[in-house]
């Protein structure tokens, strides 16, 4: 039987990312005990009755104040005010970590919050679903996926080295990343897909006449591309606002790719679109 890591875990957003994050440490025996914080009241219930948590808080500074590890599994513009709350209730030697997709704003914040004694380790799960809520968490979620954790001069190393066996208990491969790299690398292949799912829903409904409903004859291909525009709203209207700046050189060369094509679409161009889904097809595949 495997010996437990930690005693007590609060998850604080007790959602798809939370909630399976407590499902993969408890079916991995490496916690006693998971604590549930959240908004929603109705949530934090159905977590409970499906045996997500162990416990439900009344509180944030309940939930926290026996807890070893703290998981904010919020949307990131959430995390900071979550942390600033829950700081003054953290007991001696409690680590917090996030599951934010977006790193370098969040680490500046929310280190200088965390009391002396306790410790902060940034974190981001490379894993998810369009479904939210604690109906959608399951253990197998982080299985064979990478998690990143972004560590700062002043990160202890025990505090750093617990989140990395939690996340390799849950079955992650964990990798340790600076932030504002972080920021670059997930603007690209992250945000930005996000961004075009969004717009392309909005084109093609925008396209349609008063009586027609283009989106009622959407095949494999549209459902396929647009799946991640399913994904929480409130959480994506954060991260495109927190890592804008890097969002944003991304969309102006994705707005570019898109001019050049349109410009050989609208020019009957032949050989350069073939050649062009040639080259998408080959690195695509390569991906694969």
């Amino acid at each position: 039987m495997t010996k437990p890591l930690i005693k007590t875990l609060t998850v604080v957003g007790v959602g798809l990312i939370g909630g399976s994050f407590a499902l993969a440490l408890k079916a991995a025996g490496v916690v006693e005990r998971v604590i549930g914080v959240d908004r929603n009241a109705d949530n934090l219930a159905l977590a409970l009755q499906l045996g997500v948590i162990d416990e439900a808080a009344a509180s944030l500074a309940d939930g926290v104040c026996s807890a070893q590890v703290v998981f904010v599994a919020v949307p990131v513009g959430s995390v900071a005010p979550v942390v600033a709350q829950a700081a003054p209730s953290l007991p001696p030697g409690c680590v917090v970590t996030d599951a934010g997709s977006v790193k370098e704003e969040l680490v500046q914040v929310c280190e200088p919050l965390i009391p002396s004694g306790c410790h902060f380790v940034g974190g981001h799960p490379i894993a998810g679903t369009e479904h939210s809520g604690a109906a959608a968490a399951f253990a197998e979620l982080y299985r064979g996926k990478r998690s990143i954790l972004t560590p700062t001069e002043v990160t202890d190393a025990d505090a750093l080295e617990l989140v990395r066996q939690l996340w390799q208990a849950a079955g992650s491969r964990v990798e340790c990343m600076e932030a504002t790299t972080h920021d670059r690398v997930f603007a690209a292949v992250s945000h930005l897909p996000h961004m075009v799912a969004y717009a392309l829903v909005h084109a093609v409904a925008g396209s349609a006449e008063a009586e027609e409903n283009i989106l009622a004859f959407s095949a494999g291909g549209f459902r396929d591309f647009t799946r991640i525009a399913s994904s929480d709203p409130v959480m994506w209207r954060d991260i495109a606002l927190m890592n804008r700046g890097a969002l944003l050189a991304l969309l102006d060369r994705y707005l570019l790719e898109f001019s050049t094509l349109r410009s050989h679409v609208a020019d009957s161009d032949g050989p350069w679109l073939e050649a062009f889904f040639h080259t998408s097809k080959r690195l695509r595949d390569g991906i694969i």
